[in-house]
């Protein structure tokens, strides 16, 4: 089992080396929890959204999720949940490769033909839906520490997103394994609100009602 929680070194090693470092241990051991979970398991673990994060969603809010790929926690569960409850649901969309991340609505979470690939490949709504801004952001990541600071994929798409719209709630979504004891923080990194297991919320600011 590859070391979840990998030191950082503070020798020569380039600030990006590290977090690549870190991304590669991160979604290797990723990769190996989920395998190791029975998929029944893994798909009941993450069905609805719990009841502390459902309180601070009014109804007719808009909730940005991310269609999962790979070995990531999926939002599908919370996707559907919400949209049965009286919320919106929200994919990032991309117009190219050079474009920034927008949000664009996903009408029906268990219609994925409603989905295309979009230009980094990952599942988001057609060019004709509904643009959106979402009263709160459920976010992917590779690894979080419980001050809320999280590794991406280091495309920083959300985090220039997240940089644009300071009033959205940020909230992670990850695997157990994912906790890291410390990770490499920049100036511009925004930490998130809060971070959803499946065993337990770790909360690092107030979530107070979108």
């Amino acid at each position: 089992m590859v070391d979840p929680s990998p030191p950082i070194s503070s020798g020569p090693i380039q600030f990006a080396d590290r977090k690549a470092a870190l991304r590669r241990t991160y979604r290797q051991a990723r990769a190996e929890h989920v395998d190791a979970l029975p998929a029944g398991l893994r798909a009941l673990m993450l069905s609805r959204p719990p009841a502390p994060l459902v309180e601070i969603i009014a109804e007719g809010a808009t909730v940005g999720v991310y269609h999962p790929a790979g070995s990531e926690a999926s939002a599908l569960g919370w996707a559907r949940w919400l949209a049965e409850n009286g919320r919106q649901v929200a994919l990032p969309w991309f117009a190219s490769r050079g474009s920034p991340m927008e949000f664009r609505i996903w009408a029906n979470p268990w219609d994925e033909s409603q989905l295309e690939a979009g230009p980094w490949r990952a599942l988001q709504p057609g060019k004709d839906s509904e643009a959106a801004i979402p009263d709160l952001v459920v976010v992917p990541l590779l690894a979080f520490t419980t001050s809320g600071h999280r590794l991406g994929q280091g495309g920083g798409h959300y985090d220039r997103w997240l940089a644009a719209h300071p009033q959205v709630t940020a909230i992670g979504l990850a695997w157990d394994c994912q906790i890291a004891d410390e990770l490499p923080v920049e100036s511009h990194d925004r930490a998130l609100a809060a971070v959803v297991t499946p065993t337990r919320i770790y909360q690092v600011q107030p979530l107070e009602r979108n």
